[in-house]
């Protein structure tokens, strides 16, 4: 929670709120209290999952008649505030059903998302989108995975890497050049079922420095062969601009994270420096401990109203992809500052991974990273200047 208990996001009413709380209960109770043995095996057990379905937490903001919540956006951010207050990085439902979802959801065809979102509501489909390559990740023009036309189906082959849910994904988007040629007009995007997939083929999980109990996989296509039919949109090449618009929507999620993790931070850094005391004192009392907090709680304030700004423009349709990329390298870059200071009150306790705000701060490093490196943000901002 925030340590300005006045602000009220003003996207938030009281249904999103309820949700909230509910999400809150929810992740207590099934990841919280068994934050160790997914970091252990590097993945959340799949009845979570259709646990999370069960309550409503997954594909908030999908209509009801394709099985989802029938929210909006707003929604499926109370669930991820939710997480993020959770401190887990573990479960993968921004992918599922904030990604993975809304591409289906955006492009598929009518048969499409009556095939495939009521199961990733009930969270009996577990769902991936596989975009990077072990030689391509922000450059996706780059990506050499093809997908050529056999008859009533491609033929995929290629090799994908850090694929968020890929050692459980039941589906896969994956990003493929239906035209090796055509640059990034000659990108699509197909849906891969897993079951009983010949040529499919799942790598290690990844061991990662933090989000220890997320499943971050390598994946193979080995001539693996996929009807027409699952071609999104039953279009070719228009792949890219389909990544393109929902990237923004990827970037606010990965926004919203960072801010809900940096005021769990000064939260529980606060607390921690009002209770341990040196020298005769609490650590908070130190004039250094105060001015660093009073920055870190400005910094983290500013934050909250420039994502709700953000979250407030995404539901009317306005969220710019200029305005995404700012969201997203400036929010994570403050996330790992933040954190970085507020390890430093902690002293060596802060190093410890028993104590929350070390597991912050290794998850949080990646954020800088994933969804398009911050180099990359900042020269998708450039040309509006």
């Amino acid at each position: 929670m925030s340590v300005t208990a006045s602000y009220i996001s003003p996207w938030r009413d009281s249904d999103i709120v309820a949700l909230g709380e509910l999400a809150d209960g929810f992740f207590e109770r099934e990841l919280t209290e068994h934050r160790q043995r997914w970091e252990q095996q590097h993945y959340v057990d799949r009845d979570v999952w259709i646990k999370a379905g069960a309550l409503g937490l997954l594909c908030c903001s999908i209509p009801e008649e394709y099985g989802g919540g029938g929210g909006t956006f707003a929604h499926d951010l109370a669930v991820v505030e939710a997480q993020a207050r959770a401190l887990d990085t573990g479960f993968g439902n921004s992918v599922h059903s904030g990604i993975v979802a809304h591409y289906i959801l955006a492009y598929g065809t009518e048969d499409q998302r009556r095939r495939w979102l009521p199961g990733m509501a009930t969270g009996h489909t577990i769902a991936a989108v596989a975009m990077t390559e072990p030689g391509a990740g922000s450059d996706l023009k780059n990506i050499k995975t093809t997908a050529v036309r056999d008859g009533d189906h491609y033929v995929i082959n290629g090799a994908k890497t850090f694929i968020s849910n890929g050692s459980q994904a039941d589906l896969v988007v994956v990003v493929a050049k239906t035209d090796p040629t055509g640059g990034a007009k000659g990108i699509s995007l197909l849906v891969v079922e897993t079951t009983d997939c010949p040529g499919f083929t799942r790598g290690r999980i990844l061991d990662k420095v933090g989000q220890h109990g997320a499943d971050t996989s390598e994946l193979s296509f080995q001539n693996v062969r996929v009807p027409v039919a699952n071609l999104l949109g039953g279009v070719e090449g228009r792949g890219f601009g389909q990544l393109m618009t929902q990237l923004a929507q990827e970037r606010l999620l990965i926004g919203v994270t960072a801010v809900t993790t940096m005021e769990a931070a000064v939260s529980e850094t606060v607390q921690y420096t009002k209770s341990r005391n040196a020298f005769g004192q609490s650590i908070f009392d130190f004039q250094n401990t105060k001015f660093t907090l009073a920055e870190c709680h400005t910094v983290t304030s500013a934050a909250r109203v420039f994502i709700d700004s953000c979250i407030e423009r995404h539901l009317r349709g306005h969220l710019d992809a200029t305005t995404a990329a700012m969201a997203k390298w400036w929010l994570t870059e403050q996330q790992c500052q933040v954190i970085d200071r507020c390890v430093q009150l902690f002293g060596g306790y802060g190093y410890m991974r028993e104590y929350p705000i070390a597991r912050m701060y290794a998850d949080a490093r990646v954020q800088k990273i994933y969804g398009g490196s911050n180099e990359v943000m900042k020269d998708l901002v450039a040309p509006s200047l």
